[in-house]
């Protein structure tokens, strides 16, 4: 178990720069539109955003090499792709440039979502395995926590701070890869490439207490068996596709990547000075990963659609505050603590359940293309919601955008009391059987 575990957290260490890389922008943020005189929509579009759209392309088509070059060649890969971007962002000079090597490291990041996950849940022991995933999740939040912290560490070094801010991303990009070199490939991989001996190799560390030669036939069995044309866009299967669009709709009309790209801008307009905006995104981090392990740890005791209720409301009462704070012209600290109430609705609720979710509402033959249907989705609007932010405020106001995902917060609540099923404690056979023809 404790191979098991150490080839996991290395693994997992792709969600550390997931995290990493999606927020450090956020010290850049300002720094990047005076050094460079762009206007808050070539900004948003192109600068601050730019990654997520490699995000989305890593997304779609990241499952070609996971299934061709394999679980650890790809990781391998997403780690050269990270520290390229890293290195290049930092020496960038001009927009573009900055722009293709932020790309980069957004392909990395789409790509991880599907290969980390993938890998880890095929070298776990079935009673672990839950726990070992999870530490994928664990990372992402993680490396927003240390991205937070970073920046305001370095928000003073150099004559151009935001360089060694993205920069710095280099050195657990290198350790990353550097670690992953040494995790097996994985056996259920090494099994569909007819690579048996090498397969049976690992099973004996993973299940040593197991017949392994017995699971081996299991699994190749199961690997040759053949599709049966069905796709997830069948009418049968339109409830389980309306509620993986639903749930990473709502995701991300809740704001939550715009405010985590945006957060030490949004408290500079709250009237916070520039230390002061950092030093608030690291109290968002702290909350963030304690909720995220919170959620983590009742997920399975009180069921994906309490969590979710929990969060909707969170989401109400904290994002009608901020409205009502640009609104009203509330200073201090009011506006932090009610977006640190935010991160918390969103760390228990959809932070905790989007994944889990989407993963459990597709029958098995369809649940890749379902997973990849819903990461999708979650990613096109994580693309597109951040790069409106700064056109947004300088126009109608931060007060009518924190309005307006107060209101969308308000139909997710609805989605969860009347069309969300819980789909806790129930076998994915029996869900599927359940969802179908709704």
């Amino acid at each position: 178990m404790n191979k098991i575990l150490v080839w996991s957290i290395t693994a997992a260490m792709a969600g550390f720069l997931f995290g990493f890389d999606t927020v450090v922008i956020s010290g850049a943020d300002k720094q990047l539109q005076a050094l460079w005189g762009t206007s808050d929509a070539y900004h948003g579009i192109v600068v601050m955003t730019m990654a997520l759209w490699g995000t989305v392309v890593g997304a779609i088509f990241g499952g070609i090499p996971t299934n061709r070059l394999g679980r650890k060649t790809t990781l391998i890969w997403i780690g050269i792709f990270y520290v390229i971007s890293a290195v290049g962002s930092a020496f960038a000079n001009d927009p573009v440039t900055f722009a293709i090597f932020r790309f980069l490291g957004g392909v990395g990041v789409g790509v991880s979502t599907i290969a980390a996950p993938t890998y880890v849940s095929e070298i776990a022991p079935a009673k672990d395995r839950g726990r070992l995933v999870s530490l994928y999740q664990f990372n992402i939040v993680l490396g927003i926590l240390i991205a937070f912290l970073s920046n305001y560490l370095l928000r003073n070094t150099g004559a151009e701070p935001w360089r060694w801010m993205l920069g710095v991303e280099a050195i657990p990009a290198v350790f990353y890869t550097f670690f992953v070199f040494f995790v097996p490939r994985s056996p259920r991989w090494l099994i569909s490439k007819k690579r048996y001996e090498e397969a049976e190799k690992v099973m004996q560390i993973i299940n040593p207490d197991d017949d392994v030669k017995q699971k081996m036939v299991e699994i190749k069995a199961q690997s040759e068996v053949k599709l049966s044309g069905e796709n997830i866009f069948m009418r049968k299967y339109r409830f389980p596709l309306l509620l993986a669009f639903l749930i990473a709709f709502f995701n991300q009309l809740s704001g939550i990547n715009a405010f985590l790209y945006y957060a030490p801008r949004i408290f500079e307009e709250a009237g916070l000075g520039v230390s002061t905006a950092l030093l608030s995104s690291i109290g968002i981090g702290v909350v963030n990963l304690l909720f995220t392990l919170l959620g983590v740890f009742l997920i399975d005791r009180l069921g994906r659609k309490q969590l979710m209720l929990f969060g909707s409301i969170g989401y109400i009462i904290s994002l009608g505050l901020v409205a009502a704070a640009f609104f009203l012209n509330w200073g201090g600290l009011w506006i932090p603590i009610f977006l640190f109430l935010f991160i918390a609705s969103h760390a228990i609720g959809q932070g905790a359940v989007i994944w889990v979710f989407i993963s459990e509402v597709f029958p098995n033959h369809l649940r890749a293309s379902g997973q990849s249907f819903g990461a999708s989705t979650h990613w096109v609007l994580a693309a597109i919601i951040p790069a409106l932010i700064p056109y947004l405020f300088s126009t109608i106001g931060a007060g009518y955008v924190f309005a307006f995902f107060t209101f969308m917060m308000f139909l997710q609540l609805l989605f969860v009391l009347f069309i969300m099923p819980e789909t806790k404690g129930k076998s994915l056979e029996q869900l599927s059987e359940e969802l179908l023809f709704k």
